[in-house]
């Protein structure tokens, strides 16, 4: 199955300041703030919604397109990607910027200071999937990105006839009512958290039963809760494959898509690529950073057994 995987490619900076935000800052002087934080550690993490998703896929047999632009900078997660047999022929430099990149800075308290800068990134409203012949794709999964190319490319799969799974994640928050009401019509699948679906409903003032009749398949994740599923009229709950630890959340969304369809694209029924999918993302609650699990097929298979009660009957790729 041609899966293509468009959204962000992103390098992530993550600080550690030995001490308390709140101590270094005076709060009669908030009005012209200026501080400067002397961290003692420094972790650059491989990110990006798109190529966390494609990572997933990989791992568990699919053969993700990644889709997406990228900065000068680019060279050594270029590297990596090609290591662990993922495609970055769809994806285009822009030389005067650089990748997309997270800074975060987290004191002692766990308190964190934020800046993301967009670079490149903004650059992926100009690129198309007829450009880049990818107009035979069986999938398109838009996850965050500028979002102007979020709805570009919902707007041509809609016009190819492509599937295309939509996944706002964060970017619901920067998408207008009606940027919502006009981009998720016709997916294939809408894929949120709840707190997304309760922000969707109130821009759109759309009901949930609306949004069902606007989706083929709507996955909402609720966190230990685990997700539901409705699909052909059913809902259907998927629990959580519980943790052995859980080291840091980020990305564990991002595993559940990836591994979701790499069950879908082999012919695998709704129920038990949502299971998958939550199995994978527990690897990754289990590990720092969003692109640092890894299992054989062998060893998710026993797991998803031990977890799950039923054996994984890995079909086909389609």
């Amino acid at each position: 199955m041609r899966i293509v995987v468009s959204g962000s490619i992103a390098y992530d900076y993550l600080m550690s300041f030995p001490g308390r935000f709140t101590d270094q800052i005076i709060s009669e002087k908030l009005s012209s703030l200026s501080v400067s934080f002397l961290v003692e550690d420094m972790v650059r993490q491989r990110g990006g919604t798109a190529a966390n998703i494609a990572y997933s896929l990989k791992l568990l047999g699919g053969d993700p397109i990644l889709f997406g632009t990228v900065g000068q900078d680019f060279g050594d997660y270029k590297a990596w990607l090609d290591q662990h047999g993922i495609r970055t022929d769809h994806i285009v430099e822009i030389p005067e910027k650089f990748t997309a990149s997270f800074f975060v800075s987290t004191d002692e308290e766990q308190n964190q200071i934020a800046n993301f800068y967009s670079g490149a990134m903004t650059n992926c409203r100009d690129i198309s999937l007829a450009d880049h012949g990818l107009t035979d794709a069986d999938v398109v999964i838009i996850s965050p990105n500028d979002p102007q190319a979020m709805l570009n490319f919902a707007s041509e799969c809609r016009d190819l006839g492509i599937p295309f799974a939509y996944d706002p994640s964060q970017q619901t928050a920067r998408l207008s009512g009606e940027d919502l009401r006009s981009s998720i019509p016709g997916a294939a699948w809408l894929m949120v958290n709840d707190y997304e679906m309760a922000v969707i409903e109130d821009k759109t003032g759309w009901s949930r039963q609306t949004v069902l009749e606007a989706v083929d398949t709507l996955i909402v994740t609720e966190g230990r809760a685990g997700s539901l599923i409705y699909h052909q009229g059913q809902e259907l709950h998927i629990p959580i494959a519980p943790p052995q630890k859980v080291a840091e959340p980020t990305g564990a969304g991002d595993a559940y898509r990836g591994a979701y369809f790499a069950a879908h694209s082999a012919g695998m029924p709704v129920d038990v690529c949502g299971r998958v999918g939550a199995l994978c993302a527990t690897y990754v609650l289990e590990q720092f950073g969003t692109t640092n699990h890894q299992f054989t097929p062998q060893e998710f298979a026993l797991r998803y057994e031990q977890t799950f009660g039923e054996r994984l009957l890995w079909g086909e790729p389609a």
